[in-house]
């Protein structure tokens, strides 16, 4: 063990940076003497305290004593003629004299110094606790039992609190995964990397090879293998349903002569109603007595060939597969065998995801992340009503179909949104006072391309009250500039943008004032396109893309720049994640607490409802 190697070096006076090279570089960099010297004061501690719980209390002052500050010429060691002599010895063999030399002065030969014999009897200590302490490391061990002290305070101030939740941080974050970690650079980080590897045998856990690579750099095929198929909570392209909960025996089912879609197991079957909303969902593949799920909408596979899928039809799988995992994994049982009484368990549990840290995690995690979890937290009661009219939804069309017998979901009564009380209603708006300092806080922000397009994003969303998915699809083909003589009237030239497409899909278009157009030109050009939305070189660039920044800004910004196309647009969840990132903010420096409780609060809906917060007042 790299503790126990260094201290042995460190007692004899070996070179001290060769040896923390050799032994502890996962540590830091030996040219920071006080991480040095913090780290040798730790581990002398640790070993006492280890000498003490084993009633050992000499070893424990033992090895709390520096060898190589003592003074050999303040002390004379006898000889040992000088001491049989002294001690009346003379008549005894020199083993037995040898004997009564060590019993006074420890484990020495007699010619040895004073600072010699304490080497060596720190160095049998240090034999005697390696033996006694030494073990390889559990997934489970806390992190403080195997990393420095403040290495391993940063890391659990940010949640990781053992080896096991250290080695999902990083294969589920992967490159830069200690970004959001205080006081932990790249050097560490590798460092941390590099031991963790060096004992993948004995904790059981590997970190992936896409650890190494950004993000952008990596095939679909290498994020496939990151998550292992599994029954437990996975997303459903890595469940495996047992074949007892996948639906061919449910309670509810109709004789199978009976339906009329191909569909023999309740994965099929879920499949078959999201085909019914437009698309294709991909179908289940069969690995023995268990189901492996494919989702069209995953990267992890990427190999069959699907239409991708609507907003609406990921929301409704986003609910199925909800309802899925909680079924199989948590009530064991197959959906097809759903009773009322089960779900109205499932609502509850909605109400409040148990066990939390199984159930929910931080939003934004790809499903490729072991990190990702199906809930963020606890569902409002909007947002359960929403699950269960999908739900019901989902079983009527099974029923229809002849799949299932009966809808268990139509004896479920829940409250409609139209009873909510208006003041519940209006605690989630802004007053003007409030707005108003969102502006000035959003002016005042330092000029990046990653705050350009949070600035136009936030106004976007609050002029058209568009929701954030429809927002982010929103290209620059679909802006139309409409100019005075258009509108065949003396009126000032305008803008729209087209919101919609498709047969299915109702086309509407929305004003855009001039400012949020100037907004949109200046973040184009952040991004190193034209500043003309509608020039020819734009064709096809989203309205919200990846933050490019250009010229000044961070060392790393220049190579992600030309490893990104900046027409490429972005997922809902990261500029949601930077609009709630920025509420917080806000919350933190606002003076009056009720304000800052409600800005901590605000979502990116609350933006949609900016006009009216702002007409409450008036």
């Amino acid at each position: 063990m790299g503790h126990f190697a260094f201290m042995r070096a460190v007692v004899q006076g070996l070179d001290t940076r060769d040896s923390w090279n050799r032994y502890l570089r996962m540590e830091g960099e030996h040219d920071d003497i006080r991480n040095v010297r913090r780290t040798i004061q730790w581990i002398r501690d640790e070993f006492a305290a280890a000498a003490r719980r084993s009633e050992r209390h000499g070893i424990a002052r033992l090895i709390q004593i520096d060898a190589n500050v003592i003074d050999d010429k303040a002390e004379k060691i006898p000889s040992l003629e000088d001491f049989a002599a002294e001690h009346g010895l003379e008549d005894f063999s020199q083993a037995e004299q040898i004997e009564h030399y060590q019993s006074r002065y420890g484990n020495v030969q007699p010619n040895q110094s004073r600072r010699r014999r304490l080497i060596v009897r720190q160095l049998d200590a240090i034999r005697w606790l390696e033996e006694l302490a030494v073990q390889p490391p559990q997934p489970d061990d806390p992190i403080a039992t195997w990393l420095n002290p403040d290495l391993a305070a940063h890391l659990e101030k940010s949640g990781i609190n053992t080896l096991r939740q250290l080695v999902d941080r990083i294969n589920g974050i992967g490159y830069r995964w200690a970004a959001s970690v205080r006081a932990i650079g790249q050097g560490k980080a590798e460092r941390i990397v590099s031991w963790l590897r060096a004992h993948e045998a004995t904790l059981g856990l590997s970190i992936g090879e896409h650890v190494l690579k950004r993000r952008n750099a990596l095939q679909p095929t290498e994020l496939a293998g990151i998550v292992a198929p599994t029954t437990a909570i996975v997303p459903l392209e890595k469940l495996i349903i047992p074949a007892a909960l996948d639906g061919r025996n449910g309670h509810n089912r109709l004789p199978q002569a009976e339906c009329r879609i191909t569909a023999d197991h309740d994965l099929a079957a879920v499949h078959a109603w999201i085909d019914a909303k437009g698309g294709t969902a991909r179908r289940t593949e069969h690995h023995g007595s268990a189901a492996e799920i494919h989702n069209a909408d995953s990267p992890d596979t990427s190999n069959s060939k699907s239409v991708p899928l609507t907003h609406t039809q990921r929301a409704y799988l986003k609910e199925a597969e909800r309802l899925l995992l909680w079924a199989v994994v948590q009530r064991k049982t197959a959906l097809s065998s759903m009773t009322a009484e089960d779900c109205e368990a499932y609502l509850q549990f909605l109400s409040d995801p148990k066990p939390t840290d199984v159930w929910c995690g931080p939003r934004g995690r790809g499903k490729w992340s072991p990190l990702w979890r199906p809930f963020e937290g606890p569902l409002s009661g909007a947002a359960r009503r929403h699950a269960a009219t999908v739900l019901k939804s989902l079983f009527s069309f099974l029923v229809d179909t002849g799949y299932l017998q009966h809808n268990p979901w139509t004896s479920i009564r829940h409250t409609s949104a139209a009873s909510e009380p208006r003041t519940q209603q209006l605690q989630r708006r802004l007053s003007r006072d409030q707005w108003r300092f969102l502006h000035d806080r959003l002016s005042a922000l330092p000029d990046t391309s990653a705050n350009r397009r949070l600035q136009f994003g936030l106004r976007l969303i609050e002029a058209t009250s568009l929701r954030l998915s429809d927002a982010v699809t929103l290209r620059v083909d679909d802006l139309q500039h409409i100019t005075a003589s258009d509108q065949g009237q003396a009126t000032p030239a305008t803008w729209r943008v087209k919101v919609g497409s498709g047969p299915k899909q109702r086309i509407r278009y929305l004003v855009l004032d001039n400012s949020l157009i100037d907004l949109l030109k200046a973040y184009l050009q952040s991004r190193g396109l034209h500043a003309d939305p509608l020039h020819p070189d734009n064709r096809g660039a989203h309205l919200l893309g990846k933050a490019v920044d250009i010229g000044k800004q961070a060392p790393w910004s220049e190579p992600y720049r030309k490893a990104v196309d900046p027409k490429d647009g972005i997922a809902p969840g990261t500029l949601y994640d930077q609009l709630k990132a920025f509420f917080a903010d806000c919350a933190d420096v606002i003076a009056d607490s009720a304000s800052a409780k409600k800005l901590a609060a605000a979502s990116t809906d609350w933006l949609r409802y900016a006009e009216a917060d702002r007409g409450l007042e008036s």
